[in-house]
Formats: C-alpha cells, structure tokens, sequence
C-alpha cells in the first residue's frame, strides 16, 4: 500500500509589522525549499538597501514595491512537501501569507475559501 499524503492549509495573518514575511520565510528556508545561497544574496541586496533584517521576508514579498517599502502588498503562496515520513504519511503544506489590511484578508477568503470561514 502507498504512503499517504497529509494536506496541511496554514493562513498566516496578523497585525502590521509582526513578522509575518520574515516568520513565514524563515519556515520555508528551514523546510529546505530555499537553499542558504539564495538567503545569502536576499541578505546581500536587502543590506544595500538598509533592510538587512528583511532577508527571510524577501522570500515571499518579490515585488520590487514590497522590498522598498518593507511591507506586504499582495497575498503570497507557496506549496511544498515534506521530504520525511512522520507516522507513515508525508506532509503536503500550503502556505498563504496575508498583508494586514482587512481588504486583502476579505480577498483571501474569495479566492481561497479553504483557509478561513465565511466572514459575516
């Protein structure tokens, strides 16, 4: 019998910089989906332009107006698997990172239903 794949949906939102970019980044980068020589050159260009903090952020927030201003603008994606078995089954994660404003979250729940309840 085959292994079994476990869809996990994580929606990550949160008040204005709380370190939603740079949580979510990291996680990835810990995930082995970015290699530490892409983290470098995020860390490199991201120090030239006074952000060198920014370097997990840049991860998901690729528009040049998110990198400049330090902010999220649009929702951010990213699906990848676990490369290990835990109990049997692997994982299948799914990100979605929101910026704070509460038109973004509404947008995110219209595109995205599966990642939070109907809003009233």
């Amino acid at each position: 019998m085959g292994k079994e794949k476990t869809h996990i949906n994580i929606v990550v939102i949160g008040h204005v910089d709380s370190g939603k970019s740079t949580t979510t980044g990291h996680l990835i980068y810990k995930c082995g989906e970015i290699d530490k020589r892409t983290i470098e050159k995020f860390e490199k260009e991201a120090a030239e332009m006074g952000k060198g903090s920014f370097k997990y952020a840049w991860v998901l927030d690729k528009l040049k107006a998110e990198r400049e201003r330090g902010i999220t603008i649009d929702i951010s994606l990213w699906k990848f698997e676990t490369s290990k078995y835990y109990q049997w089954t692997r994982r299948q994660l799914e990100l979605a990172k929101s910026p704070s404003l509460p038109r973004k979250l509404r947008r995110l729940n219209e595109y995205y239903p599966q990642y939070l309840p109907p809003q009233s």
